[in-house]
Protein backbone atom coordinates (compact mmCIF):
# COMPACT_ATOMS: atom_id res chain seq x y z
CA UNK A 1 0.00 0.00 0.00
CA UNK A 2 1.05 3.17 -1.07
CA UNK A 3 2.12 5.92 1.97
CA UNK A 4 -0.34 8.94 1.91
CA UNK A 5 0.29 11.99 3.71
CA UNK A 6 -2.87 12.00 5.86
CA UNK A 7 -2.99 15.88 6.72
CA UNK A 8 -2.13 16.77 2.98
CA UNK A 9 -4.72 14.07 1.90
CA UNK A 10 -7.53 14.96 4.45
CA UNK A 11 -6.94 18.51 3.29
CA UNK A 12 -7.81 17.46 -0.81
CA UNK A 13 -10.52 15.92 0.12
CA UNK A 14 -12.13 18.23 2.96
CA UNK A 15 -11.56 21.23 0.12
CA UNK A 16 -13.46 19.45 -2.60
CA UNK A 17 -16.34 18.59 -0.17
CA UNK A 18 -16.18 22.54 0.75
CA UNK A 19 -17.07 22.93 -2.75
CA UNK A 20 -19.80 20.17 -3.20
CA UNK A 21 -21.86 20.93 0.19
CA UNK A 22 -21.94 24.69 -1.35
CA UNK A 23 -24.26 23.70 -4.69
CA UNK A 24 -27.66 23.49 -3.39
CA UNK A 25 -28.75 19.48 -5.22
CA UNK A 26 -32.02 19.18 -2.90
CA UNK A 27 -34.68 16.54 -3.66
CA UNK A 28 -37.22 17.70 -4.75
CA UNK A 29 -35.97 18.72 -7.37
CA UNK A 30 -32.47 16.94 -7.58
CA UNK A 31 -31.22 19.18 -9.55
CA UNK A 32 -27.64 18.76 -10.46
CA UNK A 33 -26.53 20.85 -13.57
CA UNK A 34 -24.72 23.27 -11.53
CA UNK A 35 -22.90 20.15 -10.03
CA UNK A 36 -22.53 18.24 -13.01
CA UNK A 37 -20.76 21.57 -14.53
CA UNK A 38 -18.20 21.34 -11.40
CA UNK A 39 -17.15 17.33 -11.33
CA UNK A 40 -16.62 18.10 -15.13
CA UNK A 41 -14.00 20.91 -14.81
CA UNK A 42 -12.61 19.22 -11.67
CA UNK A 43 -12.22 15.46 -14.07
CA UNK A 44 -11.18 16.77 -17.43
CA UNK A 45 -8.63 18.91 -15.62
CA UNK A 46 -7.09 15.69 -13.83
CA UNK A 47 -7.57 13.88 -17.75
CA UNK A 48 -10.47 12.25 -17.64
CA UNK A 49 -13.00 11.64 -20.39
CA UNK A 50 -16.24 12.78 -19.43
CA UNK A 51 -20.09 13.02 -20.32
CA UNK A 52 -23.09 14.18 -18.92
CA UNK A 53 -26.51 12.12 -19.81
CA UNK A 54 -29.70 13.13 -18.47
CA UNK A 55 -33.13 11.71 -18.83
CA UNK A 56 -34.91 14.50 -18.08
CA UNK A 57 -33.60 18.12 -17.96
CA UNK A 58 -31.91 19.55 -15.06
CA UNK A 59 -31.28 15.56 -13.20
CA UNK A 60 -27.52 15.42 -14.98
CA UNK A 61 -25.59 11.98 -14.57
CA UNK A 62 -21.79 12.63 -14.83
CA UNK A 63 -19.52 9.73 -15.96
CA UNK A 64 -16.03 9.63 -16.54
CA UNK A 65 -13.32 6.76 -17.78
CA UNK A 66 -9.85 6.43 -17.90
CA UNK A 67 -8.47 3.37 -19.66
CA UNK A 68 -9.71 0.84 -21.91
CA UNK A 69 -10.89 -2.70 -21.47
CA UNK A 70 -11.66 -5.28 -18.50
CA UNK A 71 -12.02 -5.31 -15.84
CA UNK A 72 -14.14 -2.31 -15.77
CA UNK A 73 -14.21 -1.21 -12.42
CA UNK A 74 -16.78 1.18 -11.64
CA UNK A 75 -17.51 3.66 -8.55
CA UNK A 76 -20.38 5.38 -7.70
CA UNK A 77 -21.93 8.41 -5.75
CA UNK A 78 -25.09 10.26 -5.96
CA UNK A 79 -25.22 14.22 -5.59
CA UNK A 80 -28.73 14.87 -4.56
CA UNK A 81 -29.81 14.88 -1.24
CA UNK A 82 -32.55 15.33 0.79
CA UNK A 83 -33.66 18.45 1.71
CA UNK A 84 -32.20 20.23 4.75
CA UNK A 85 -35.65 20.87 6.71
CA UNK A 86 -36.06 23.19 9.77
CA UNK A 87 -33.20 25.26 8.79
CA UNK A 88 -33.63 26.58 12.43
CA UNK A 89 -32.08 22.81 13.62
CA UNK A 90 -28.97 23.58 12.60
CA UNK A 91 -26.05 25.17 14.33
CA UNK A 92 -24.59 26.92 10.43
CA UNK A 93 -26.16 27.90 7.25
CA UNK A 94 -26.97 23.61 5.77
CA UNK A 95 -24.86 24.60 2.80
CA UNK A 96 -21.60 25.85 4.35
CA UNK A 97 -19.00 23.53 5.11
CA UNK A 98 -18.35 24.00 8.42
CA UNK A 99 -14.75 21.70 10.54
CA UNK A 100 -15.00 21.48 14.53
CA UNK A 101 -13.93 18.54 16.69
CA UNK A 102 -12.85 16.46 14.36
CA UNK A 103 -16.03 16.53 12.02
CA UNK A 104 -17.12 18.57 8.59
CA UNK A 105 -20.71 19.51 9.04
CA UNK A 106 -23.21 20.06 6.57
CA UNK A 107 -25.78 18.99 3.82
CA UNK A 108 -25.28 15.79 2.44
CA UNK A 109 -21.51 15.29 4.44
CA UNK A 110 -22.63 11.88 4.85
CA UNK A 111 -25.15 11.24 2.02
CA UNK A 112 -23.37 10.98 -0.62
CA UNK A 113 -20.90 14.18 -0.92
CA UNK A 114 -18.17 12.49 1.76
CA UNK A 115 -17.77 9.49 -0.87
CA UNK A 116 -18.04 11.74 -3.94
CA UNK A 117 -15.51 14.09 -2.70
CA UNK A 118 -13.19 10.85 -1.57
CA UNK A 119 -14.02 9.35 -5.57
CA UNK A 120 -12.82 12.64 -7.08
CA UNK A 121 -9.98 12.72 -4.70
CA UNK A 122 -9.07 8.97 -5.87
CA UNK A 123 -9.99 10.03 -9.59
CA UNK A 124 -7.16 12.63 -9.40
CA UNK A 125 -4.95 9.99 -7.44
CA UNK A 126 -4.97 7.89 -10.40
CA UNK A 127 -4.36 10.25 -12.85
CA UNK A 128 -1.87 11.39 -10.92
CA UNK A 129 0.08 7.99 -10.54
CA UNK A 130 -0.51 7.18 -14.45
CA UNK A 131 -3.91 5.74 -15.09
CA UNK A 132 -4.88 2.05 -14.49
CA UNK A 133 -1.69 -0.44 -15.83
CA UNK A 134 -4.94 -2.73 -17.26
CA UNK A 135 -9.05 -2.39 -17.66
CA UNK A 136 -10.83 0.93 -16.92
CA UNK A 137 -11.76 2.88 -13.81
CA UNK A 138 -14.91 4.76 -14.14
CA UNK A 139 -16.41 7.05 -11.77
CA UNK A 140 -20.19 8.37 -11.88
CA UNK A 141 -22.12 10.90 -9.93
CA UNK A 142 -25.79 10.99 -10.39
CA UNK A 143 -29.28 12.24 -9.17
CA UNK A 144 -32.79 10.93 -8.33
CA UNK A 145 -31.56 8.25 -6.08
CA UNK A 146 -33.10 10.15 -2.80
CA UNK A 147 -36.74 9.78 -4.89
CA UNK A 148 -35.74 6.25 -5.63
CA UNK A 149 -35.93 7.04 -9.36
CA UNK A 150 -35.43 6.03 -13.05
CA UNK A 151 -33.23 9.25 -14.08
CA UNK A 152 -29.88 8.17 -12.31
CA UNK A 153 -27.85 5.12 -11.98
CA UNK A 154 -31.29 3.28 -13.47
CA UNK A 155 -30.94 5.37 -16.58
CA UNK A 156 -27.03 4.96 -17.57
CA UNK A 157 -27.76 1.34 -16.70
CA UNK A 158 -30.22 0.41 -18.83
CA UNK A 159 -28.46 3.02 -21.68
CA UNK A 160 -25.72 1.16 -21.55
CA UNK A 161 -23.39 3.75 -20.64
CA UNK A 162 -22.20 1.81 -17.97
CA UNK A 163 -21.13 -1.97 -17.63
CA UNK A 164 -19.57 -2.74 -14.79
CA UNK A 165 -17.26 -5.82 -14.29
CA UNK A 166 -17.42 -4.94 -10.25
CA UNK A 167 -19.23 -1.82 -8.56
CA UNK A 168 -18.52 0.05 -5.59
CA UNK A 169 -20.85 2.25 -4.29
CA UNK A 170 -20.20 5.09 -1.80
CA UNK A 171 -22.90 4.42 0.33
CA UNK A 172 -22.55 6.00 3.87
CA UNK A 173 -21.40 2.60 5.55
CA UNK A 174 -19.06 3.60 8.21
CA UNK A 175 -16.06 2.33 6.00
CA UNK A 176 -18.24 -1.19 6.51
CA UNK A 177 -18.78 -3.57 3.66
CA UNK A 178 -22.35 -4.37 2.60
CA UNK A 179 -22.58 -6.95 0.20
CA UNK A 180 -26.17 -8.15 0.88
CA UNK A 181 -29.49 -5.57 0.15
CA UNK A 182 -33.12 -5.94 0.44
CA UNK A 183 -35.39 -5.14 -2.92
CA UNK A 184 -37.88 -2.09 -2.64
CA UNK A 185 -41.60 -2.18 -3.86
CA UNK A 186 -43.60 0.48 -4.38
CA UNK A 187 -47.28 0.10 -4.69
CA UNK A 188 -49.93 2.91 -5.37
CA UNK A 189 -53.53 1.65 -3.70
CA UNK A 190 -56.66 3.92 -5.22
CA UNK A 191 -60.30 3.69 -3.72
CA UNK A 192 -63.18 5.56 -4.96
CA UNK A 193 -66.59 6.52 -3.86
CA UNK A 194 -69.38 8.75 -4.35
CA UNK A 195 -69.49 12.61 -3.24
CA UNK A 196 -72.09 14.33 -1.01
CA UNK A 197 -72.41 16.79 1.34
CA UNK A 198 -70.77 16.26 4.85
CA UNK A 199 -74.22 17.11 6.31
CA UNK A 200 -75.58 14.13 5.09
CA UNK A 201 -73.11 11.26 4.86
CA UNK A 202 -75.47 8.79 3.98
CA UNK A 203 -76.16 10.16 0.06
CA UNK A 204 -72.15 9.39 -0.41
CA UNK A 205 -70.26 6.95 -0.27
CA UNK A 206 -67.00 7.74 1.06
CA UNK A 207 -63.07 6.76 -0.21
CA UNK A 208 -61.26 7.53 2.84
CA UNK A 209 -63.53 4.58 4.89
CA UNK A 210 -63.01 2.25 2.37
CA UNK A 211 -59.03 3.02 1.99
CA UNK A 212 -58.87 2.68 5.75
CA UNK A 213 -60.95 -0.60 5.35
CA UNK A 214 -58.53 -2.08 2.97
CA UNK A 215 -55.51 -0.86 4.68
CA UNK A 216 -56.68 -2.77 7.66
CA UNK A 217 -57.38 -5.74 6.09
CA UNK A 218 -53.39 -5.16 3.92
CA UNK A 219 -52.51 -5.34 7.71
CA UNK A 220 -54.33 -7.89 9.09
CA UNK A 221 -53.60 -10.64 6.37
CA UNK A 222 -50.08 -9.22 5.18
CA UNK A 223 -47.93 -8.90 8.54
CA UNK A 224 -48.18 -12.25 9.87
CA UNK A 225 -46.77 -13.33 6.77
CA UNK A 226 -43.96 -11.25 6.92
CA UNK A 227 -43.01 -11.95 10.99
CA UNK A 228 -41.51 -14.84 9.19
CA UNK A 229 -39.40 -13.65 6.59
CA UNK A 230 -36.18 -12.79 8.39
CA UNK A 231 -32.77 -13.26 6.87
CA UNK A 232 -30.00 -12.48 9.41
CA UNK A 233 -30.23 -9.02 10.52
CA UNK A 234 -32.99 -7.90 7.20
CA UNK A 235 -36.18 -8.13 7.86
CA UNK A 236 -39.48 -7.90 4.98
CA UNK A 237 -41.18 -5.00 5.95
CA UNK A 238 -44.06 -3.01 4.81
CA UNK A 239 -44.79 1.19 5.15
CA UNK A 240 -47.84 2.64 4.29
CA UNK A 241 -45.98 5.93 3.85
CA UNK A 242 -48.69 8.50 2.12
CA UNK A 243 -52.62 8.89 2.24
CA UNK A 244 -54.68 11.82 0.12
CA UNK A 245 -58.13 11.84 0.13
CA UNK A 246 -61.08 14.43 -0.29
CA UNK A 247 -61.26 17.68 -1.23
CA UNK A 248 -62.90 19.71 1.48
CA UNK A 249 -63.83 18.92 5.19
CA UNK A 250 -67.78 19.42 3.80
CA UNK A 251 -67.86 16.93 1.39
CA UNK A 252 -67.91 13.24 1.34
CA UNK A 253 -64.47 12.18 -0.21
CA UNK A 254 -64.84 10.18 -3.91
CA UNK A 255 -60.93 9.67 -4.31
CA UNK A 256 -57.99 8.31 -1.76
CA UNK A 257 -54.78 7.17 -2.54
CA UNK A 258 -52.10 5.38 -0.26
CA UNK A 259 -48.79 4.47 -1.34
CA UNK A 260 -46.77 1.67 0.04
CA UNK A 261 -43.43 0.74 0.37
CA UNK A 262 -42.28 -3.06 0.93
CA UNK A 263 -38.87 -3.58 1.61
CA UNK A 264 -37.75 -7.32 0.20
CA UNK A 265 -35.10 -9.98 1.04
CA UNK A 266 -32.84 -11.13 -1.38
CA UNK A 267 -34.87 -14.32 -2.47
CA UNK A 268 -38.24 -12.13 -2.91
CA UNK A 269 -39.05 -10.74 -5.94
CA UNK A 270 -40.58 -7.61 -6.65
CA UNK A 271 -43.27 -9.44 -9.31
CA UNK A 272 -43.83 -12.03 -6.30
CA UNK A 273 -44.18 -9.23 -3.68
CA UNK A 274 -46.97 -7.00 -5.77
CA UNK A 275 -48.59 -9.86 -6.64
CA UNK A 276 -49.29 -10.64 -3.20
CA UNK A 277 -50.30 -7.77 -2.54
CA UNK A 278 -52.39 -7.22 -5.40
CA UNK A 279 -54.35 -10.74 -4.33
CA UNK A 280 -55.04 -9.43 -0.05
CA UNK A 281 -56.29 -6.14 -1.67
CA UNK A 282 -58.70 -7.83 -3.98
CA UNK A 283 -60.35 -9.73 -1.56
CA UNK A 284 -61.46 -7.25 0.85
CA UNK A 285 -64.72 -7.72 -0.06
CA UNK A 286 -65.18 -4.66 -1.59
CA UNK A 287 -66.75 -3.66 -4.77
CA UNK A 288 -64.42 -4.28 -7.67
CA UNK A 289 -64.69 -0.84 -9.40
CA UNK A 290 -64.50 0.38 -6.06
CA UNK A 291 -60.53 -0.13 -5.43
CA UNK A 292 -57.19 -0.28 -8.35
CA UNK A 293 -53.68 -1.35 -7.49
CA UNK A 294 -50.90 -0.44 -9.47
CA UNK A 295 -47.17 -1.22 -9.32
CA UNK A 296 -45.13 2.35 -9.24
CA UNK A 297 -41.50 1.01 -9.27
CA UNK A 298 -39.31 -1.41 -7.80
CA UNK A 299 -36.07 -3.65 -8.08
CA UNK A 300 -34.62 -6.91 -6.74
CA UNK A 301 -32.40 -6.64 -3.85
CA UNK A 302 -29.23 -8.90 -4.55
CA UNK A 303 -26.79 -11.06 -2.33
CA UNK A 304 -23.21 -10.65 -3.15
CA UNK A 305 -20.09 -13.15 -3.18
CA UNK A 306 -17.44 -12.76 -0.41
CA UNK A 307 -14.79 -14.37 -2.04
CA UNK A 308 -15.18 -12.39 -5.47
CA UNK A 309 -12.17 -10.09 -6.11
CA UNK A 310 -14.08 -6.59 -5.34
CA UNK A 311 -14.72 -7.68 -1.52
CA UNK A 312 -11.40 -9.95 -1.27
CA UNK A 313 -9.52 -6.28 -2.47
CA UNK A 314 -11.24 -4.13 -0.27
CA UNK A 315 -10.93 -6.93 3.16
CA UNK A 316 -7.12 -7.43 1.97
CA UNK A 317 -7.26 -3.20 2.10
CA UNK A 318 -8.85 -2.89 5.61
CA UNK A 319 -6.91 -5.38 7.51
CA UNK A 320 -3.69 -3.66 6.37
CA UNK A 321 -4.60 -0.04 6.69
CA UNK A 322 -6.27 -0.97 9.95
CA UNK A 323 -4.85 -4.12 11.44
CA UNK A 324 -8.02 -5.14 11.94
CA UNK A 325 -10.64 -7.91 9.83
CA UNK A 326 -13.53 -5.96 7.65
CA UNK A 327 -16.29 -5.47 9.17
CA UNK A 328 -20.11 -5.83 7.42
CA UNK A 329 -22.76 -4.13 8.01
CA UNK A 330 -27.11 -4.29 6.97
CA UNK A 331 -28.26 -1.68 5.20
CA UNK A 332 -31.27 -0.01 6.04
CA UNK A 333 -32.09 1.68 2.83
CA UNK A 334 -31.33 0.97 -0.86
CA UNK A 335 -28.40 1.71 -2.83
CA UNK A 336 -28.60 2.04 -6.75
CA UNK A 337 -26.65 -0.97 -6.92
CA UNK A 338 -30.05 -2.80 -7.27
CA UNK A 339 -30.35 -1.52 -10.52
CA UNK A 340 -27.75 -3.98 -11.36
CA UNK A 341 -29.26 -7.31 -9.17
CA UNK A 342 -29.46 -9.62 -11.94
CA UNK A 343 -26.81 -8.52 -13.75
CA UNK A 344 -24.49 -11.27 -12.42
CA UNK A 345 -21.68 -8.83 -11.61
CA UNK A 346 -19.96 -7.60 -7.90
CA UNK A 347 -21.87 -5.31 -5.81
CA UNK A 348 -20.31 -3.97 -3.06
CA UNK A 349 -21.07 -0.34 -0.77
CA UNK A 350 -18.22 0.66 1.13
CA UNK A 351 -17.65 4.13 2.09
CA UNK A 352 -17.22 6.75 5.09
CA UNK A 353 -20.16 8.51 7.26
CA UNK A 354 -22.77 6.70 9.18
CA UNK A 355 -26.45 5.79 7.29
CA UNK A 356 -28.48 7.52 9.90
CA UNK A 357 -26.81 10.79 9.67
CA UNK A 358 -27.86 10.85 6.41
CA UNK A 359 -30.75 12.73 6.88
CA UNK A 360 -30.46 14.31 10.26
CA UNK A 361 -29.89 18.06 11.18
CA UNK A 362 -26.31 19.07 11.75
CA UNK A 363 -25.25 16.11 9.27
CA UNK A 364 -21.54 15.80 9.57
CA UNK A 365 -18.49 13.26 8.38
CA UNK A 366 -15.49 12.26 10.38
CA UNK A 367 -12.67 13.67 8.64
CA UNK A 368 -10.55 10.34 9.85
CA UNK A 369 -12.96 8.44 8.24
CA UNK A 370 -12.41 10.29 4.99
CA UNK A 371 -8.84 9.35 5.03
CA UNK A 372 -9.30 6.11 5.90
CA UNK A 373 -12.07 5.48 3.14
CA UNK A 374 -9.72 6.90 0.34
CA UNK A 375 -6.14 4.88 1.67
CA UNK A 376 -8.50 1.95 1.35
CA UNK A 377 -10.07 2.62 -1.90
CA UNK A 378 -6.94 3.72 -3.53
CA UNK A 379 -5.13 0.28 -2.49
CA UNK A 380 -8.61 -1.51 -4.00
CA UNK A 381 -7.09 0.20 -7.27
CA UNK A 382 -4.09 -0.80 -6.68
CA UNK A 383 -4.79 -4.64 -6.03
CA UNK A 384 -7.49 -4.80 -8.92
CA UNK A 385 -6.10 -2.56 -12.08
CA UNK A 386 -2.75 -1.66 -11.05
CA UNK A 387 -1.33 2.14 -11.63
CA UNK A 388 0.93 2.69 -15.01
CA UNK A 389 3.45 4.57 -12.38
Amino acid sequence: MTSLDQPRTTAEITSLLTDLIAIPTAYPPGNTSRMASYLVQVLEAAGYHTEVHAAEPGLDNVVARLGTGSPSLVFNAHVDTVDAGDVTLWNHPPLEAVIGDGFLYGLGAANCKGSTAVHLWLAQEIARRGGPAKGEVVFTFVTDEESLGPNGMSFLRDKGVVKPDMLLLGAPTDNTLITTERGVLWTEITTSGRPAHAGQPEDGDNAILRMVRVISHLERELMPRLTDRVDGDMRSTINIGMLNGGRNTNVVPSHCTAQIDRRLLPLETVDQAFEEIRMIVEATGEPEEMVSIKRLRGTNGFRGDENGPLVESLSAAIEQHSGSKAEYSTAIGVSDGRYFADDNIEIVNFGPGIGSEGHASNESVSLSALFDSAVIQNDVISRILGFTN
